[in-house]
């Protein structure tokens, strides 16, 4: 299993964010399939202001190039992203027209207590 952590930024609007929220109450059946049928075994978003982080743990067999071609050959897929591209802006050093607004972060530091 690997873990991944990806960020983006929200547009600093409440209306907007508290729509993004509301979407992410009630994903739709197809996006939770998608990311199944990708290797995904878990997500998680969690946001601070208009950031937002993900952590996915994926099988060993993802990849994200995988998933990219799964999603392009996925109307409902697609629709989503278009739809959650009108809540999501690019990171402020990032390239604004690049469709994929998550960005992979780099782990700079990791820490496992050998106590139980």
């Amino acid at each position: 299993m690997s873990r991944y952590c990806l960020t983006v930024d929200l547009k600093d609007d409440p209306s907007l964010i508290q729509q993004y929220e509301d979407y992410h109450k009630k994903v739709w059946p197809e996006i939770l399939q998608s990311l199944t049928d990708s290797g995904i075994i878990s997500m998680e978003i969690y946001r601070l202001k208009t950031r937002m982080f993900m952590i996915i743990e994926t099988a060993d067999d993802f990849s994200f190039e995988k998933k990219s071609a799964m999603d392009l050959a996925n109307p409902k897929v697609q629709e989503w992203e278009k739809l959650m591209g009108q809540f999501q802006q690019s990171l402020p050093w990032e390239n604004p027209d690049d469709p994929w607004k998550w960005k992979l972060m780099e782990k700079v530091f990791d820490f496992v207590s050998s106590e139980k």
